[in-house]
């Protein structure tokens, strides 16, 4: 706990001319002003749940102690959680609140607590957790997020994180610009995924089937775009690791922001999918998680109390 306690005020600081994200939007959080988040300084909670979806070391057998955090530092077209990340659905939760709920969680049984796209709000977030922590809390901390980070900002977490569970979304600069994301995603993501490597080492660690230290990349193939998806799995291969697990996600459902898109509003075919699936394993990955194909619709609704009615997740291991 003192490592956390040392440096929940560095990344504080940052907020006071917000550099806790790749934007660098510079802006004084601390004093009210808001930047490409639309967040404030304090914590906004849009749903704490114990989730079934993850990769089965994530979620196992009583699920991951999920911490649904509104807004995101990327404004992806096609995101399921949309009123999440881009409407900012959500109430503001104090330090005592945000930490109560994390307890509630392991006492009902969630393997770990889960943080998903904390960055805009680290600060509050980790204040929470720490007072959760000094309450009780021993439960390994998962960090889900949308692979756009700042390395530095990852290494101030380095003793903090359990498990990194960072999307790799694009393998180019035009693919990237084409989905609406930052041109130099690819570069901070390999930047930042491979900090996360260097603390934690490229062998997840697990006991009884569940993850304890190590990271899971996953990239969600779109419909469409397999030559994207093969050029980031061959970034990560040749720049990253290949002995890292790779988790490549064929859930991608249309969301009506992107319903008239020619190939956007449609479903990842199971052509595509497998296509990638082979591209992965000729370049040598030694761990992959897989999903079947799925014609459901695997968006979450989160005006429903159980969000995740369909279940079961990202699928089995293979490789």
């Amino acid at each position: 706990m003192e490592t956390l306690r040392a440096r929940i005020p560095l990344l504080r600081e940052r907020m006071r001319e917000c550099t806790l994200c790749p934007r660098e939007c510079r802006v004084d959080r601390l004093g009210g002003r808001t930047g490409f988040c639309g967040l404030g300084a304090g914590a906004v909670l849009a749903r704490a749940l114990p989730h079934f979806g993850e990769e089965p070391p994530i979620s196992g057998t009583a699920g991951a102690g999920a911490l649904f955090l509104a807004s995101c530092n990327l404004r992806c077209p096609f995101c399921q959680n949309y009123r999440i990340s881009r409407e900012r659905m959500g109430e503001t939760v104090d330090r005592e609140a945000l930490a109560g709920r994390m307890l509630e969680l392991a006492l009902r049984g969630c393997h770990n607590i889960e943080l998903v796209t904390p960055t805009p709000q680290l600060p509050a977030v980790l204040e929470s957790f720490l007072a959760a922590c000094e309450w009780g809390l021993n439960l390994p901390l998962v960090y889900n997020c949308g692979g756009y980070e700042k390395a530095d900002v990852i290494g101030l977490l380095d003793g903090i994180v359990d498990v990194w569970l960072p999307d790799f979304k694009y393998g180019s600069e035009g693919d990237a610009v084409a989905c609406a994301a930052p041109a130099d995603y690819p570069q901070r993501a390999l930047e930042a995924i491979g900090e996360m490597i260097r603390q934690t080492g490229e062998r997840l660690r697990t006991a009884g089937g569940i993850a304890r230290r190590g990271v899971i990349i996953r990239h969600l193939v779109l419909p469409g775009r397999v030559r994207n998806s093969l050029e980031t799995v061959r970034l990560i291969a040749e720049r990253l690791s290949r002995k890292v697990p790779l988790s490549l996600m064929s859930q991608y459902t249309p969301v009506p922001a992107v319903a008239g898109d020619p190939l956007l509003g449609r479903r990842v075919t199971r052509e595509e999918y497998e296509a990638v699936v082979d591209g992965a394993l000729e370049l040598g990955f030694e761990n992959l998680f897989i999903q079947e194909v799925d014609e459901r619709n695997l968006a979450p609704d989160f005006d429903r109390e159980e969000p995740f009615r369909w279940d079961p997740g990202p699928g089995s291991g293979r490789g």
